[in-house]
């Protein structure tokens, strides 16, 4: 039995994110169809980050199982990349130990959300931003992000299950706010987990902090609250993209983030 590691990019705007649904196309059911095609056994998948419908990813990192004794890595990914569909592409394929599991090990991941906050969007990054045509106070904005810094209970953020079942802490190591041009904003998120929608809904929420729908002095009992309401709309799935996931504990929060 071999364990096989395929790091993965993808545009996710076709597709119905990355589980298997009977509703439509997935990233998760496009990849085992071709594996099993190529491999001839049954393969199964599993992955760091089960991003939603419309998610992009440049960093998705997942693993299968396989009873091959020889297997040509590079055959295998030129094969993978030849009859996948082209907006999925593989872009490392590695083999690891068998004990290596892509979620249970992820000691981090970081997120980056695109926004753009002018009454006209460039064609070229409708299907990648959320156009949010509003006047942003950058300042409010950063101030609010040391609000979210740490380890908290982020039910507030979390669209999911009541809070028994299921674990709200999470530890955000950086949010960035990084202007690309007089109209976009990169919103970069890292944080050793996420809830159900949890970046989407500080994105949604900081959105609403800089065009002033939300005061700044309100922010402080956003996270005491664990009320979802109190927070500010949750931001569109095509702005989103898996920018990495981070496996090793001394480089899960480089400095420089």
């Amino acid at each position: 039995m071999k364990n096989i590691k395929l790091l993965l990019a993808y545009d996710g705007t076709n597709l119905l994110g990355w589980q298997k649904t009977s509703l439509g196309p997935s990233i998760e059911q496009h990849l085992e169809t071709v594996l099993t095609q190529i491999l001839q056994e049954p393969i199964s998948l599993q992955a760091a980050s089960r991003t939603d419908a419309g998610v992009h990813a440049e960093g998705q990192v997942v693993n299968f199982f396989t009873k091959k004794e020889t297997l040509d890595l590079a055959k295998l990914h030129k094969s993978l990349n030849g009859l996948l569909p082209k907006q999925i592409t593989v872009l490392q394929i590695e083999e690891m130990p068998i004990s290596f599991h892509p979620t249970l090990e992820s000691q981090g991941k970081e997120y980056h959300y695109f926004l753009c906050n002018t009454a006209v969007q460039q064609p070229k990054h409708r299907l990648f931003s959320w156009q949010f045509p509003y006047r942003l106070d950058l300042n409010n904005m950063q101030l609010a992000c040391a609000h979210f810094l740490g380890t908290h209970d982020f039910s507030t953020f979390c669209n999911e299950l009541p809070l028994s079942k299921r674990d709200p802490v999470c530890t955000l190591k950086s949010i960035k706010l990084v202007t690309l041009d007089s109209s976009r904003l990169c919103i970069q998120v890292r944080g050793n987990r996420f809830l159900f929608r949890m970046v989407r809904n500080l994105v949604g929420t900081l959105a609403y902090i800089g065009c002033g729908k939300i005061p700044l002095s309100a922010v402080p009992d956003l996270l005491q609250s664990r009320q979802r309401k109190v927070a500010g709309v949750t931001a569109p799935s095509h702005g989103l993209h898996l920018i990495q996931v981070f496996y090793n504990q001394m480089d899960s929060f480089p400095d420089k983030a």
